[in-house]
């Protein structure tokens, strides 16, 4: 008789083990990607390099997942996304084309090339964050300046005047002098 409960007590015990182990994982609330986005109420962007979240985070998101992530950002006042920047297309570049592409084509982030956006609405927008789409808020982050320069520069790449830096520079062939008898102490041989 003793063999038979005990034969019954394994799987019991097995399903009570599984039973507890439910329980305290449904006490625990998981959170992930986009979620984190809805608790804070913040785009990805706004933590993560990647704007579309994951992978290495900005100083603002460090910080965040090193106090716990709470529900609420750390403030960091008076914090300049890019100190001592003043033209506008490398603003863009440092604070836009990771989300709107180098050009204003637009990746994770609306195309702003050839829109006709206007530069109350660029201002706007920068300031305040599009957070449904995924653009964080930037008010505080340039200086007047900056964030003059950095308007001028979209409305330039909005309504095509532009001037957009090109993405590469061409270099001249290098000129070799060495060849395989020449000696290796001034041609750098191994």
């Amino acid at each position: 008789m003793n063999k038979k409960i005990a034969m019954w007590m394994i799987p019991l015990g097995a399903l009570g083990i599984i039973v507890m182990a439910v329980a305290l994982f449904m006490a625990i609330p998981a959170h992930a990607l986009p979620e984190y986005a809805t608790r804070t109420g913040e785009a990805c962007a706004t933590c993560h390099v990647n704007p579309g979240g994951g992978g290495p985070r900005t100083l603002l998101g460090a910080l965040w997942s090193a106090r716990g992530k709470p529900d609420k950002l750390p403030l960091l006042p008076n914090v300049l996304l890019a100190p001592g920047v003043t033209e506008g297309s490398d603003l863009f570049e440092i604070a836009c084309s990771a989300c709107h592409g180098l050009h204003g084509e637009g990746l994770f982030g609306s195309d702003l090339a050839n829109t006709s956006l206007k530069a109350a609405k660029i201002r706007s927008n920068i300031l305040k964050g599009r957070l449904l789409n995924g653009m964080p808020v930037f008010d505080g982050k340039f200086t007047d300046v900056q964030l003059q320069a950095l308007v001028a520069y979209v409305a330039a790449l909005a309504d095509g005047t532009a001037i957009i830096p090109p993405s590469e520079y061409p270099l001249e062939s290098p000129i070799f002098n060495c060849s395989p008898q020449s000696d290796p102490d001034t041609c750098g041989g191994n």
